[in-house]
Parts: C-alpha cells; sequence; structure tokens
C-alpha cells in the first residue's frame, strides 16, 4: 500500500471534518424527518464499516461531532429563534436547507460552546460552499458575521 493510501485511510480528528460529519447527520435527518440520534448511529455504524462517503473520524472527532448534533437536538428551538432574528429577508421556507442546517450547527457552536466564532464562521463557509449553492458560501458568512457581531455587542452589555 502507497504512503498517500495509508494516509488516507487514517481516521480524521479535525473539528472541520467533525462538523461536515454532524452537518451530514442533521441534514439526513431533516430530509427523512429522522432523529438525530437514530441517524447519527447509523452513520457512525456505516463509516466504521468503511462507507467512504463518510471521512473515518478518531474518536475525539466523533465525540465532537456527537456534540454538536445532540446539542443541538436539545437546543433547536432556541437556535431556530436567534437564527429568525438575525436572518433578514428570508423566511426558513425560502432558504436552501443546506445553509439552514449549516447556520444552525454553527449558531449552536458560537451560542453554547468556547470555540472562538472566526474558526466556526469558517468552517460553517466551507461546508457551505461545499454541499450549497453558488451563494450559500456568502450568505452563510454574511448570517454569522451579524450573529457574531449580535453576541458580542450582547456580552458587553451583560460585562
Amino acid at each position: 500500500m502507497t504512503r498517500r493510501r495509508e494516509k488516507a485511510n487514517q481516521p480524521v480528528g479535525t473539528r472541520r471534518a467533525a462538523r461536515e460529519f454532524a452537518f451530514r447527520v442533521l441534514f439526513e435527518a431533516d430530509r427523512g424527518d429522522l432523529p438525530l440520534d437514530a441517524v447519527f448511529t447509523r452513520v457512525e455504524g456505516n463509516m466504521r464499516e468503511g462507507d467512504d462517503t463518510f471521512a473515518s473520524l478518531n474518536a475525539e472527532a466523533l465525540a465532537f461531532a456527537q456534540e454538536l448534533t445532540r446539542g443541538l437536538g436539545q437546543h433547536r428551538a432556541e437556535i431556530d429563534t436567534l437564527l429568525r432574528r438575525t436572518i433578514r429577508g428570508w423566511s426558513f421556507e425560502q432558504m436552501a436547507q443546506t445553509d439552514l442546517n449549516v447556520l444552525r450547527l454553527a449558531a449552536f457552536e458560537m451560542t453554547h460552546t468556547p470555540e472562538p466564532h472566526p474558526p466556526v464562521i469558517e468552517s460553517a463557509v466551507r461546508i457551505a460552499r461545499k454541499f450549497g449553492g453558488d451563494d450559500s458560501g456568502r450568505f452563510v458568512n454574511g448570517v454569522l458575521a451579524g450573529l457574531s457581531r449580535q453576541l458580542q455587542a450582547e456580552a458587553e452589555q451583560r460585562d
């Protein structure tokens, strides 16, 4: 086996890969109207069996992906309310499902984890560009940049 192929078969441990994994679980759960936990378990099993449509995540990245999906599942109503206040000129029904799910995951991470906003926004934009339409990256970047400013202003008012 070549060195390149050996490296490709190694589990990935990046947060970006974990975010993409969580996004794909969320998207599939929404499309099929299925419980997030059930989809996560099935997708994790497929990944472990060698399904190459998902990056093979190491234990740390998989735990992070699970933290994101479970957390969003628990706080989805709150996240949706926050996004509805942030997004101007678009309703959830008008938005592409891809963009909405990328925004949900990033908004959850920005509000419920200590992760700095810039890497969360950068990963969300990359996922939107990869899976969304031509303008998805710009749209996601604009919404999340506005949300970040809003959250920082709220934090400054509390201090």
